[in-house]
């Protein structure tokens, strides 16, 4: 009978996972609680968009410039799109007839990113077609008709909402952040550093829609802190092919290996 061959999970593996999740999820749960703070209990929000609004006019004059409206809606937000696409083309094909050059981790690393450009903007879409909260164009104070009403206030009978929180623009690259698997666990460096450029690309998207008035900051916030949540949901439920390494294989049968000698 020929010998069967094992491969056992490497301790290291199992520490490498716990030593990314857990100080994520305490993490997240630092940032929740300081970007709750920042847009209920500060006036931050405002006083960032009070920089971009045109008080005489009433209005927000970047809304209707050609970089922010056509160029960073419209072009970017199409190129991040089609690259989404091609990354979810990619992983259908590796799912059906498996790339030849491509590891398991590969195949768990291409399906994780699908997955956040599937998940994250759809997501973001539910959430605001579920909110209460207006745009700040939408707002008294800036030329709209509505009172300002934050995260955690209490929604008046009868109120209008609005459908814009979270940011739904900066979800269109802040997938991106899920780049981050294709180093881990070997080089935490560098995931770090392709989650904060995922990160930072969604944020400027959505930064220029703070300065068209489309949203307040912590709208953009919590939609990277969703991002996050989602990417480490995807990260522990793959985290056997990520973030853990095969032993050397063993062989039933085999001659032990000598002992070194002292």
């Amino acid at each position: 009978m020929p010998p069967l061959a094992t491969s056992p999970v490497n301790p290291i593996g199992q520490q490498a996972s716990s030593a990314i999740i857990l100080p994520a999820c305490v993490a997240l749960l630092c940032t929740a609680v300081l970007i709750t703070i920042l847009g209920q209990y500060t006036d931050l929000d405002l006083l960032l968009a009070d920089l971009y609004f045109d008080s005489q006019r009433q209005i927000f004059p970047w809304d209707t410039t050609w970089f922010a409206k056509d160029f960073m809606h419209g072009h970017v937000k199409n190129v991040l799109r089609g690259s989404g696409f091609m990354v979810l083309a990619l992983t259908l094909v590796d799912f059906v007839r498996p790339l030849r050059s491509a590891s398991p981790r590969f195949s768990a690393r291409l399906r994780v990113l699908s997955l956040a450009f599937l998940i994250e903007p759809y997501l973001i879409r539910y959430l605001k077609q579920n909110s209460n909260m207006h745009c700040p164009w939408g707002i008294d104070r800036y030329g709209g008709n509505q009172p300002l009403l934050r995260l955690l206030d209490w929604v008046p009978e009868g109120w209008n909402a609005g459908h814009c929180f979270p940011a739904g623009h900066a979800s269109a690259a802040i997938w991106l952040c899920a780049l981050a698997v294709f180093w881990l666990p070997h080089s935490p460096r560098k995931a770090s550093l392709a989650f904060v450029g995922g990160i930072g690309a969604g944020f400027f998207l959505g930064w220029v829609q703070q300065m068209r008035g489309q949203h307040f900051l912590t709208h953009t916030l919590w939609t990277a802190w969703l991002a996050s949540a989602l990417l480490l949901g995807l990260v522990a439920a793959f985290s056997g092919k990520l973030l853990t390494r095969p032993a050397a294989s063993t062989t039933f049968g085999a001659a032990p290996l000598p002992k070194p000698q002292a």
